[in-house]
C-alpha cells in the first residue's frame, strides 16, 4: 500500500527536482528500511519498517521508468521499458520463490538482507550514469503538500479496503465501509482542491488525454491477470495435484519467463514499427485466450498449463512497455514523470483489486460447491483440509477429500472464466486507442482529445 500510494508523489517530484536525486533518495531509503526490517524484534517494529520500505519502493518503479524518458527518444523507448518491464515482471513472479528458498534454509530476515548487495551497487550505478541529466528547476514551481496528503490518504484507504476485501472482509462490514468513505471524501477534496492550485501533485487533465487513459485501464487489467495468476496457479496446483509450495511455485516458471520475452519483442518492435497500437492489440488478444485454456486444462497436466502460462505471460509483457510508452508520448515532456507514475499507480491497483475479486470468487465457489458434507467447513478449513489432505489421506476421510478436489477444480474452472471475461475490455480499449506515430526527438508530443476525436 505504501509502495502504490507513494508512486504519483514521487513522479511530481522528479518532475520538480530532478530523476537522480529523487531515485537516489528512494534507493537510500528502501535500503535503510530494508536494515530496519532484518533486525526487526517485534512484529510492530516489522510493520513500522515495511511501510517505509514500501515508501522507498514507490519510487524505485516509477522514477527509473520515467529517467529513461529524459535520454531516450519516443521511438526507442520501447526497448529500454521493455527492459524495466521485464525486470519487474521477472522480480514480481521469482521473488515469491527466492523468498521462499531463503527463509526456508536461512532465515526470513535473508529476505530483506538480500536486498543490500543488490540495491547498493544499484544507487552507486544510478549516480553515476544520470549525473549529467539536466536539473530541471522549481522556479514558479511548488510542491503541492495539502494535496500530496489529501492523495495519498484517498488511495491508501482504497488499497487497505481493497486488500481487506481480498482476506475475507464483507463490504457491510464498519471497517470497510470507513475505509470507502474516507476515499470517497479524501478523493472528492483532492479533486476539488487541484482544480485551485497551478502545479497539482497529480495533474487531472492527464486523464482528458485518451491515449492516458486507455492505456492506464490496460496496465491495470494486465496486472489484475499477471500477479492473481501467481497466486492462483500454486493454490490450485497444491490444493489438486499434491505439489508442495516450493514445486508448485516452480510451476510459474514459463509465466516468469514469458513476460519478459514478450516485453522484449514488443519492444523491439516499437522501435522498428515506430507505432504501439497494433503489438499492443495482440497482446491484449493472448491473454483472454491463455487464461480460458488454463480454464480447460488438468491441474496434472504440466506441459500443458505451462504453455497456457506461456501465452498468457507472453501476451502480457507484450502490453506492459507499449502501455507505458504510449502514456509518456502522449504527453508534454514537463508531465512525463507524473504520467509514468500513475501508469505504476495502475499496476498496483490492478494487482490488489484482482486479487480481490478473483480470491473472494474462489473462496465463494469453494464454499458454495462443499455441499452438506463441507457445511461447517469455513473456506481456510477447506483449503487446509485439501492441501493437508493430499499429502496424508489417512487423516482425511477420502469420500469427503474427493467431494472437495471435485468442488475445487470447478471452483478454480469458474475463477479463471472469470479472469478470462475480465481480460476482454482490453481488446476493445486498444481498438479505440489512436496510434500515434513515436517520434525520434526526445520530446514527447502531446495527444489532446480534441485531435484524437479530429
Amino acid at each position: 500500500i505504501a509502495m502504490a500510494v507513494s508512486t504519483p508523489v514521487y513522479g511530481k517530484l522528479g518532475d520538480l527536482y530532478g530523476r537522480r536525486i529523487v531515485l537516489s533518495s528512494a534507493i537510500s531509503l528502501f535500503l535503510v528500511a530494508s536494515i530496519a526490517c532484518a533486525v526487526a524484534p517485534t512484529m510492530p517494529t516489522l510493520v513500522v519498517a515495511r511501510v517505509l520500505q514500501g515508501l522507498g519502493g514507490g519510487g524505485l518503479i516509477s522514477v527509473a521508468q520515467a529517467a529513461i524518458a529524459d535520454v531516450v527518444p519516443p521511438r526507442d523507448r520501447g526497448r529500454y521499458q521493455a527492459y524495466v518491464s521485464a525486470a519487474f515482471a521477472v522480480a514480481s513472479v521469482s521473488g515469491p520463490v527466492l523468498g521462499g528458498t531463503l527463509t526456508a534454509y536461512l532465515s526470513w530476515r535473508w529476505v530483506f538482507w538480500i536486498n543490500l548487495p543488490i540495491g547498493i551497487p544499484a544507487l552507486l550505478i544510478t549516480n553515476r550514469a544520470l549525473a549529467k541529466l539536466k536539473h530541471p528547476g522549481v522556479s514558479g514551481r511548488k510542491v503541492d503538500y495539502m494535496g500530496t496528503v489529501l492523495l495519498t490518504t484517498g488511495l491508501a484507504a482504497l488499497m487497505l479496503g481493497i486488500t481487506q476485501l481480498g482476506q475475507g472482509y464483507r463490504l457491510s462490514d464498519s471497517a470497510i465501509l470507513f475505509m470507502l468513505a474516507l476515499t470517497v471524501i479524501s478523493l472528492w477534496a483532492y479533486q476539488s482542491h487541484s482544480r485551485r492550485v497551478v502545479d497539482p501533485v497529480l495533474p487531472l487533465l492527464l486523464f482528458k488525454y485518451r491515449t492516458v487513459t486507455i492505456s492506464s485501464l490496460v496496465l491495470f487489467i494486465s496486472f489484475i491477470h499477471l500477479v492473481s495468476l501467481t497466486v492462483l496457479v500454486p493454490m490450485q496446483l497444491q490444493m489438486l495435484a499434491g505439489l508442495d509450495a516450493d514445486a508448485a511455485a516452480l510451476r510459474l516458471i514459463a509465466l516468469s519467463f514469458a513476460v519478459p520475452v514478450g516485453a522484449t519483442v514488443s519492444g523491439y518492435l516499437m522501435s522498428w514499427r515506430g507505432t504501439f497500437k497494433y503489438i499492443q492489440l495482440v497482446g491484449t488478444l493472448m491473454v483472454p485466450a491463455g487464461v480460458y485454456l488454463l480454464s480447460m486444462v488438468n491441474s496434472h497436466a504440466v506441459f500443458t498449463m505451462s504453455v497456457y502460462l506461456f501465452i498468457t505471460g507472453f501476451g502480457i509483457g507484450m502490453q506492459l512497455p507499449t502501455a507505458t510508452v504510449a502514456m509518456q508520448n502522449a504527453v508534454e515532456h514537463k508531465h512525463v514523470g507524473v504520467v509514468t507514475a500513475v501508469s505504476v499507480f495502475c499496476r498496483s491497483l490492478g494487482a490488489a483489486i484482482g486479487i480481490a475479486i478473483l480470491l473472494t470468487y474462489l473462496l465463494a465457489l469453494l464454499t458454495a460447491g462443499s455441499g452438506a458434507s463441507g457445511a461447517s467447513l469455513n473456506p481456510g478449513e477447506l483449503i487446509h483440509m485439501l492441501v493437508e489432505g493430499q499429502g496424508n489421506m489417512g487423516d482425511a476421510d477420502a469420500s469427503l477429500l474427493k467431494a472437495l478436489q471435485a468442488s475445487a477444480a470447478s471452483a478454480f474452472q469458474g475463477v479463471y472464466l472469470l479472469a478470462a471475461a475480465l481480460a476482454l475490455p482490453s481488446i476493445g480499449l486498444t481498438l479505440i486507442l489512436k496510434d500515434n506515430l513515436l517520434g525520434d526527438g526526445q520530446a514527447a508530443r502531446p495527444d489532446a482529445t480534441s485531435a484524437a476525436t479530429k
